[in-house]
């Protein structure tokens, strides 16, 4: 099988994962914080360089900024719900993915307002304007995604972080897209939530995910419980980590995700971009002057475009259209790719759309193989 689902979840795994997440059930058995013995405590080293590794990895001022979550979506809801009260507004893009979108929604039935912002690709300052003229008085946040998941579009991050600081408000980024594949410094950045999935560009198992911010004592929580700290008292410990952990963390996936983490610093961010964008390139290249092939970006750059290649053949609904795929063996993703936002955006949300990205692990061969599938479909049509 060829796998190209990897915006979804990368595929395969390091071998290096493997082997920590396997190290770390034969030997960090305990729970880390709760014990004194020796288990305990090495257990508990073990969570902590993780967050060391993605504190430095990821530009925030300390490790215990670093909270981690079960995916992407976890900590963009402890961010979002933290953090707004009834009465205040955010801004956010016009091509969020549901884990941005649902939360606003249901918060909107509580008081809090929210506008998208329409994301021009290509035009930064365009899509700066329409962020800043989206600002009410009562906007406490800017929350973006930093590319979208089904056309690879990427916002200008930098930029929105300054524009958030000059107006004094709060900035969530949700990296679902871009951590491990773009550098991000959240203090350069202006970053004061970044939400991050552990199953993709960072190459660590399903189930881990992290919320870092220097806010956290800001948060109001939505789960409480034992931390292993502060125990004879009832209430919820301001400091961070601790107060967005509560109960037993995922030890070996945090042990694993730590493992991914210095996988991509040893392959280099630069590395892996160029690698994904020539393959996307490559396949965009061999059929886009086929009629029936239906694009909706530009060729992808790395630049204003990521490695993520939206297509269709014809007028064939995309889940139509990917059953030749699979029986070809290509593993692709069709549909609305939980961004219902993103397709209305481009015209394709009764269609949806096939999505194709690669990884690190994809080669050469494999998009030709892919290529060569696309026209014997094609031929079939």
């Amino acid at each position: 099988m060829i796998y190209l689902d990897n915006a979804a979840t990368t595929w395969p795994k390091p071998p290096c994962v493997l082997k920590a997440m396997t190290k770390a059930l034969e030997e960090f058995g305990a729970n880390p914080g709760r014990s004194g013995h020796q288990m305990s405590m090495d257990t508990a080293e073990a969570i902590y360089e993780c967050r060391r590794e993605a504190a430095s990895f990821f530009g925030a001022p300390s490790p215990d900024d670093v909270a981690f979550t079960i995916n992407c979506t976890h900590a963009v809801n402890l961010a979002l719900k933290g953090i707004l009260k009834p009465g205040d507004h955010v801004v956010t893009s016009n091509l969020e993915h549901n884990a941005m979108m649902r939360p606003l929604e249901a918060l909107r039935r509580k008081g809090i307002s929210y506008t998208a912002a329409k994301v021009e690709p290509g035009d930064d300052d365009q899509t700066i304007r329409n962020f800043e003229e989206a600002i009410r008085p009562n906007t406490k946040m800017i929350a973006s995604m930093h590319a979208s998941n089904v056309f690879g579009v990427r916002l200008p991050i930098e930029r929105l972080g300054e524009l958030a600081k000059k107006r004094g408000l709060f900035f969530l980024v949700d990296a679902a897209q871009t951590a491990g594949i773009l550098p991000i410094h959240m203090q350069e950045m202006g970053i004061d939530f970044l939400c991050i999935p552990g199953h993709k560009g960072l190459y660590g198992p399903m189930g881990t995910g992290m919320l870092v911010t220097d806010c956290g004592e800001k948060l109001d929580t939505l789960l409480e419980g034992g931390t292993g700290s502060r125990s004879v008292e009832l209430t919820q410990p301001l400091y961070m980590p601790d107060r967005l952990e509560s109960g037993t963390v995922n030890t070996p996936g945090i042990v694993a995700l730590h493992a991914g983490i210095q996988f991509v610093e040893e392959q280099g961010m630069d590395g892996i971009l160029q690698h994904e964008t020539e393959l996307m390139q490559r396949f965009y290249d061999a059929i886009c002057d086929q009629k029936e092939v239906q694009f909706y970006t530009p060729r992808p750059d790395g630049i204003h475009i990521l490695p993520v290649v939206s297509f269709n053949l014809g007028d064939l609904p995309s889940t139509e259209a990917a059953r030749y795929y699979d029986e070809a063996e290509v593993a692709l993703r069709p549909g609305l790719h939980c961004a219902p936002c993103a397709h209305r955006a481009f015209g394709t949300l009764e269609q949806g759309t096939m999505r194709l990205c690669p990884s690190i692990f994809t080669t050469q061969d494999e998009v030709d193989e892919v290529i060569n599938s696309t026209l014997k479909i094609i031929n079939k049509l």
